[in-house]
This record gives C-alpha cells, structure tokens and sequence, in this order.
C-alpha cells in the first residue's frame, strides 16, 4: 500500500486484488471495507468469513483479523480510521453505538446493487477529500461522510433482517428454545441467570448481532426476552403454594430478591408476593 496521506486516516482501493499479509493483526484502527470476494480467506478471531458477494464488513481497533490471498470480482475498498482521529468530534461516541462493530464477519452486511452505488458514492467524497491537500476543513469532512455510511449501514443491516426472515425469523424460536434447556439442565440454580453472551454463543452468532435480530424480529432485545421468559416461568411457579417468593426467585437464578421484585413488577404490574395471594388455591 502506498504512505497514507495522514497517519491518522487512510483509504485504500483495491483493484481485484488486495492484500494486508498473510499475518494475523490487530490495530487501534477502525476498518471499513467493502468487497466482492473471489476466492481467498478472512479470518475474524477463529470465524471464517461469509463468501457472498457485496459484502461490508466493519472491524474494531483490538480485534484479530487475518486476510489470506484475497482476489475480487470488482473492485473494493478498505477505509481505516485511527481512535486518535475521532478526538473531539461526535463521531467518537456515535462509532460505539453502531452494533455491528461487534458482528462477526460471517454476519457481514450484503448490498444491493442500489446500495453499492450509495457506497461508493461515499468513498469517492472522502477519496476526493482525503487527496485534496488536507486543511483545517478536511477531517470535519471525512467524517461527516463516514458518519453518512455508519447510517446507511445501520439502515441496510435493517434491510437485510428483514429480507432474511427465513434465517433470522426463526431467532425468537431458537432463543426460546435454548432458555428451555438451560433451565431443563438445572443451571439455573448452579450458575444462575444466562447471559446475553452466553445465549449467543449457544446460537453461534455474536451478542450485538443478536440483540439486533430480535430487536428487528420482535421489538425487545436479548436482555428483555431472558427476563420476559423468567417472569413467565416465575409467574407458573406462584401459582404452586409450595414454595415462597423468595425461594422461587432464587431457584430462577436471581442473587437478589429485590432485583427479581422489582422485575417481576415492571413485567406483570404487581409484586409476586400479591400476584401469589391473589391466585386461588
């Protein structure tokens, strides 16, 4: 690759072929890259890339990446973004919440060939910028481009959930499915509430990514569906007479009996203790 023409900011466009080496490496770079693979592998971590074409992905600084002998069907494009460049403008807080900086690769985001166009329109404002003899002007509007491609991102990955209903429509199904077996194998009790990164790494999808189908999928997130299945199974429970409150709650896995009262409330709309005295015997 050719010097960047600032350390902090660089683009590159890969004519069909494009290679970082064959190592493994981390940085405290954002990446944004844009490709139609050909043949060759990335590596994110131990997940091996999705082949489809027209594919984006969207790296964070510290993660494990690894590209091996990479040639395109079209041209791409890689955009990396140093922290340190981010400094003082909005874009650092904002880059944090984009989730799909946490996906992994084989959740990569698919385009249309109307959203390429929007894409590359993009990267040619900022390659129009980034070339044109940097001033006071110039970072202001970079990243007022990258900051219009982070949210036509966020808007294409909510296309693609739900043109991939028949892959991600069955989420709150499988989800379900494995709160049943957790609670089944007694872990509950052993180890407690499942996590949100536990579940999706039951599911083999990443905790963001998840979050974000079922929030697509059903409008609650990973979290709320762990509580709303708890709550219902607490609610089965308090209608027994055999055990109490208390030992309901912590059979469910909750280490504090006021945290799982005060849920059990913002679901339900009472306390447990008068949900059970209002069921009959």
């Amino acid at each position: 690759m050719p010097p960047p023409e600032n350390p902090l900011f660089s683009i590159y466009q890969c004519n069909k072929l494009c290679s970082i080496g064959d190592r493994e490496f981390t940085s405290d770079f954002y990446m944004i890259g844009f490709k139609k693979l050909k043949s060759g592998v990335i590596l994110y971590g131990r997940t091996k890339y999705d082949h489809e074409c027209g594919s984006m992905v969207f790296v964070k600084p510290r993660q494990v990446i690894q590209m091996k002998n990479l040639e395109f069907d079209e041209d791409g494009f890689l955009i990396f973004i140093h922290e340190d460049f981010l400094n003082g403008h909005e874009l650092h807080q904002k880059i944090k919440k984009y989730h799909y900086f946490d996906y992994e690769i084989n959740e990569a985001l698919h385009l249309s060939a109307k959203e390429e166009k929007i894409a590359w329109e993009l990267y040619h404002k900022i390659e129009i910028e980034y070339y044109n003899n940097q001033d006071e002007y110039s970072r202001d509007i970079i990243l007022a481009n990258v900051d219009t491609l982070l949210k036509y991102a966020q808007r294409f990955y909510k296309r693609q959930f739900l043109n991939r209903t028949e892959l991600s429509g069955t989420t709150v199904t499988k989800f379900i499915r494995e709160m049943d077996n957790y609670v089944a194998a007694g872990l509950l009790s052993d180890k407690g509430l499942p996590s949100v990164n536990y579940m999706a790494e039951r599911l083999n999808i990443s905790p963001g990514y998840l979050t974000d189908v079922l929030k697509q999928e059903s409008g609650k997130t990973a979290l709320e569906h762990i509580h709303i299945y708890l709550i219902s199974e607490a609610k089965n429970r308090l209608m027994g007479d055999d055990q109490s409150v208390s030992e309901i709650a912590y059979a469910l896995g909750f280490e504090n009996l006021s945290y799982f009262s005060r849920l059990f409330k913002k679901e339900v709309g009472i306390s447990p203790n008068m949900f059970k005295k209002q069921m009959p015997n």
